[in-house]
């Protein structure tokens, strides 16, 4: 049962990802990277586990996103930035009413891994630790993968950028414990990174 949880919810993230012409390789791993940062913060391996079969569906609602909007090559006008942002809740509506606690938590972290920890971040403008821990791991666990991969907007940033943008993130964008989870321990992350390359 575990395994097939598994295997729908990295189905249903790569479905997310090859339709705005990303890799299948980034849900899997945001979810490495996600349960990493779990184990790390302390969370049971129960819990670990669970936001690592949930932190693939963090975008699944870029399935209601509008191509044009989704894969333009440029960056986005005010009202095409609107529409984008709305992915983060249309994804918690699409799976907010399942009794399935993977699905559960897909909703929540869908919902919450654009919010940041200064309250700026969107659809909530939540802050801090009113932020579900799932919600932080996620939130940096698919920035750190996303800068590191090309884009249809951009190429990929070299890992010194990627540090300096989480160390000046830091208690910013990002939980401030969790951004010194991984900057001190970048070796595990980096060999996640190398197993599941594009």
């Amino acid at each position: 049962m575990r395994e097939s949880q598994r295997e729908l919810s990295y189905i249903l993230g790569e479905a997310v990802e090859k339709r705005s012409k990303e890799t299948g390789s980034h849900v899997k791993r945001v979810a490495n990277y996600s349960y990493l940062l779990a184990i790390k913060c302390g969370l049971s391996e129960y819990e670990a586990e669970k936001i690592k079969l949930s932190s693939p569906l963090h975008d699944l609602g870029k399935i209601a996103i509008p191509d044009h909007i989704l894969n333009k090559p440029g960056k986005h006008d005010a009202d095409e930035w609107a529409i984008m942002q709305q992915h983060a809740y249309l994804g918690y509506q699409i799976l907010q009413h399942s009794t399935n606690e993977i699905l559960q938590m897909g909703a929540i972290i869908a919902h919450q891994h654009h919010e940041k920890w200064n309250g700026k971040g969107y659809p909530q403008g939540v802050s801090g630790h009113n932020i579900h821990i799932a919600g932080r791991i996620t939130a940096l666990a698919d920035v750190f993968d996303a800068l590191g991969s090309d884009r249809c907007y951009k190429k990929a940033w070299p890992l010194e950028e990627i540090i300096e943008l989480i160390r000046n993130e830091r208690g910013q964008h990002f939980d401030p414990t969790l951004a010194d989870i991984l900057l001190n321990n970048l070796d595990a992350f980096l060999v996640i990174r190398d197993a599941y390359p594009d």
